[in-house]
């Protein structure tokens, strides 16, 4: 890296990297002189950051710390204190961000206790890759991270989700999606759309759309790569009267009836047009 390189990281701080999810040239410019530059690199997996790094064409000169899901409560602690101490740490995890379906929460929740600075350098995110490429409704969303393993608690956690009005994004493993497939297909409906998201940014992408049931009609052989599936949001089932109130609420306030409408309908799922009219007829 060259010694012209104006990026650089605040002694006493934490940067949250993202790493590319696939192709290394999704590399931010900002994150080879972060990690040639930093005194701690906290990292989910050291070899494959080594391995990163190799690939990138740099030298790591920063101490080495592993920093992963059954050893961040142990560790977050005594990486604050060196960063608090005047030490320039970097976390990276194995792919994407830091903290999304990954470590680093409890890091960055004892850095801000401590009043640490904590900033983060952006990059690769596989749940908003899949949510651009899935061709569903990208306004409101909600990142589910991996369903539990037990089936039982597993369709409790999506029977929770059925009438969710955001787009839903889940991470899954190839072995497992086949199965997660047919139980959404069970608990939101075999119509319910979808679009399975492998290998993002990699040789061999591949996005397949369509309604649930053929989603589990496409994995029925061998799956293979990361996955992320994203879910059409639910509909919301109830009465529009029992909402009227709240949107001649929001018209008494001086909102247009309709704009009042569409308020009450993105926070309760309900249809707008259904809230309009019940509202119109209640106002008469």
């Amino acid at each position: 890296m060259s010694e012209d390189q104006d990026y650089i990281q605040a002694p006493a701080s934490i940067l949250l990297a993202a790493t590319p999810i696939g192709d290394v040239r999704d590399v931010s410019a900002r994150l080879a002189p972060a990690l040639e530059q930093a005194d701690i690199i906290a990292a989910e997996d050291t070899r494959r950051l080594l391995a990163l790094a190799s690939r990138m064409g740099i030298r790591l000169s920063a101490k080495l710390i592993s920093l992963h899901d059954h050893n961040e409560s142990v560790k977050a602690s005594a990486v604050v204190e060196q960063a608090r101490a005047g030490a320039r740490v970097v976390m990276v995890s194995d792919a994407g961000m830091p903290t999304v379906s990954d470590p680093g929460f409890r890091l960055v929740h004892e850095a801000t206790a401590a009043g640490v600075h904590v900033s983060v350098l952006p990059g690769p995110s596989a749940p908003v890759t899949a949510l651009a490429l899935s061709g569903l409704p990208s306004d409101r969303f909600a990142f589910e991270g991996f369903l539990p393993r037990k089936t039982g608690e597993a369709t409790r956690y999506l029977k929770a989700l059925a009438q969710d009005p955001h787009t839903l994004i889940f991470f899954e493993s190839p072995k497992r999606v086949h199965e997660t497939l047919i139980l959404m297909a069970e608990v939101f409906g075999a119509d319910r759309q979808a679009a399975l998201c492998r290998e993002l940014t990699k040789t061999y992408e591949e996005v397949i759309r369509g309604s649930l049931a053929e989603l589990v009609e496409a994995t029925e052989g061998e799956v293979l790569g990361e996955i992320t599936l994203v879910i059409a949001p639910g509909h919301a089932q109830g009465n529009a009267d029992d909402h009227v109130e709240a949107v001649l609420a929001l018209a008494a306030e001086g909102m247009r009836l309709k704009d009042a409408a569409a308020e009450v309908a993105e926070a309760t799922g309900l249809r707008k047009n259904e809230l309009y009219r019940a509202a119109l007829a209640r106002a008469n």
